[in-house]
């Protein structure tokens, strides 16, 4: 337990000390802001128009500028880019002593590898979840500044907690971005394997398909198919557990026989 908890506070050390996380959730602050001047532009068009928002003849048909409507754009925001911006934290946890020529002694140290694995788990993990508070906090103060209309504690409390299961979603998957780092010895191979599953998401949810599909159930329960669209069911959330208990299993397998070559 000693190990494990050297560890952590190691892996932690290191990302607080670096820049990539916290650039990481500078980033995602961009959805909730973003997601703010589109209810500033949905809530008043024609002011829009005059402060150059929008273009004269532009047409906003999609959404009202209300709580539930914000709420669940950021919602998907969390589901769908988390998809991308989690897989670029995670890539650097697990992919940087590649890159940075440590690996070597990484895995020379007593720790054992185990404890490696589950200790930049944990900080992926923690990371991901401050940052999708951080974006939920911010989201609200800006929904609060442009004055949205429909708050109420029932709708507030439901969107928090499909975000948190979007978030949470998103975070479990990020065990198989994990073992490509490994695998790949570096940030271009897991970030491509990310690609691939939204691109390959994308397909799934239009075929209907997406709730077998880990990958795409995130953006099923954040809503990202409209209120008409395909859902994710039990199954789906067990078929993501399965899948990121694989992720990590197969990270835990490779770490525990890696050579010092990389």
């Amino acid at each position: 337990m000693n190990s494990l908890a050297l560890a952590v506070s190691t892996e932690f050390l290191k990302a607080r000390r670096s820049k990539v996380p916290w650039s990481i959730a500078a980033g995602f602050s961009l959805a909730p802001m973003v997601g703010g001047l589109f209810m500033v532009i949905l809530k008043d068009p024609a002011s829009a128009r005059q402060l150059g928002l929008i273009g004269a003849k532009a047409q906003l048909t999609a959404g009202v500028a209300d709580w539930p409507t914000f709420l669940s754009l950021l919602a998907q925001a969390v589901a769908v880019g988390g998809g991308i911006l989690f897989a670029f934290l995670t890539s650097w946890i697990f992919g940087r002593e590649f890159a940075d020529r440590t690996v070597r002694i990484l895995l020379a140290v007593p720790t054992p590898r185990w404890a490696i694995v589950t200790a930049k788990s944990v900080v992926v993990a923690t990371w991901c979840s401050a940052i999708s508070i951080w974006v939920v906090t911010l989201g609200i103060g800006i929904g609060l500044l442009v004055g949205l209309p429909g708050w109420s504690a029932d709708v507030t409390l439901h969107a928090i907690g499909t975000i948190a299961l979007a978030a949470v979603l998103t975070t479990l998957l990020q065990t198989t971005t994990a073992f490509f780092a490994g695998v790949g010895r570096g940030y271009i191979p897991p970030l491509a394997w990310a690609v691939l599953t939204i691109f390959l998401a994308q397909i799934m949810a239009v075929l209907g398909w997406g709730a077998w599909f880990p990958w795409a159930v995130p953006a099923l329960v954040s809503g990202a198919t409209g209120p008409e669209g395909e859902v994710a069911t039990g199954s789906s959330l067990v078929i993501v557990a399965v899948t990121a208990l694989l992720g990590l299993a197969a990270s835990l397998s490779w770490w525990q026989r890696a050579d010092q070559t990389g």
